[in-house]
């Protein structure tokens, strides 16, 4: 008898708990994570927010977070188990927007990076 007891609460705290999480959370929390197994393509933008130009564009497969010393940290499946690592330093003058562009591509290792410069520099890199 005490353990159907226990189990009843254990099943009503966990009813408690998810039905805390709104149709947003879960749905962020599933993108996050799929992002960050490299399954949805996502464009990063940053900007000079002195000069409103931009600085740079990212597009591919990639898992983005934050380090401790200013910097984003974008990591880009190249390949099946190939995988390159970036670094872009943020200061109080830039800003960056990332975008989830999944679904515009069907080559699962698309990369492509543009560095905005005064004089007309592009990079693609393939596999």
């Amino acid at each position: 008898m005490k353990n159907k007891i226990r189990i009843f609460a254990l099943i009503l705290c966990i009813s408690f708990l998810i039905a805390g999480c709104s149709e947003a959370d879960k749905v962020n929390a599933n993108i996050s994570q799929q992002a960050n197994y490299f399954e949805c393509e996502r464009k990063i933008t940053v900007y000079n927010a002195r000069t409103d130009m931009v600085i740079l564009e990212a597009e591919g497969y990639m898992s983005i977070s934050n380090n401790d010393s200013g910097e984003l940290v974008c990591t880009v499946k190249t390949g099946p188990s190939e995988y390159k690592k970036n670094y872009i330093y943020l200061n109080e003058y830039t800003m960056y927007v990332v975008e989830d562009i999944t679904g515009t591509h069907t080559d699962p290792y698309h990369y492509k990076m543009y560095f905005h410069t005064a004089l007309p520099v592009s990079v693609e890199t393939r596999p």
